[in-house]
């Protein structure tokens, strides 16, 4: 029997579609985005708007961009972290998104080392199991290498 699939972070990204996409804010007034969810007021300093957080949207946030950098993760993170047990390396990359220019941090796909991926490698969101328990699969986004 399969086990359900959960988010290990509830509202930081969709698959509802059956496409992962990031979900954050916008400024309605000067277009400048946000991930995670910035609910407050919009923290750009050029922004024109009336800065009381009535301008931010919802927003969902392109699919790809360009590795930026990326590292081997070979221990176990501090709590509150929670990982597969028994801990199992990854990789993490940092990736430029092609529409919003914007980096965003995430463990890149299962089965990959460092030696398969470089620095301006096109990406894409993918969702990936993070860890399990009896309940459960909680799943996060990843990236993994598409052709251009």
């Amino acid at each position: 029997m399969q086990k359900e699939q959960r988010p290990a972070v509830a509202d930081w990204f969709t698959a509802d579609d059956g496409r992962v996409r990031l979900q954050g804010t916008r400024c309605n007034d000067c277009g400048t985005p946000y991930f995670p969810k910035n609910t407050l007021a919009c923290r750009n300093p050029q922004c024109t708007g009336t800065h009381d957080g009535s301008e931010l949207v919802e927003y969902l946030f392109s699919t790809r961009g360009r590795i930026w950098s990326y590292a081997d993760a070979r221990y176990k993170p501090p709590a509150p972290y929670v990982s597969a047990d028994p801990f199992v390396p990854y990789i993490v990359a940092a990736v430029e998104l092609e529409v919003e220019q914007m980096v965003i941090l995430g463990q890149v796909v299962r089965g990959l080392t460092v030696d398969d991926l470089a620095v301006g490698m096109p990406v894409e969101l993918t969702v990936g199991t993070l860890y399990e328990d009896e309940d459960a699969e909680h799943t996060v986004w990843m990236w993994r290498p598409v052709n251009d």
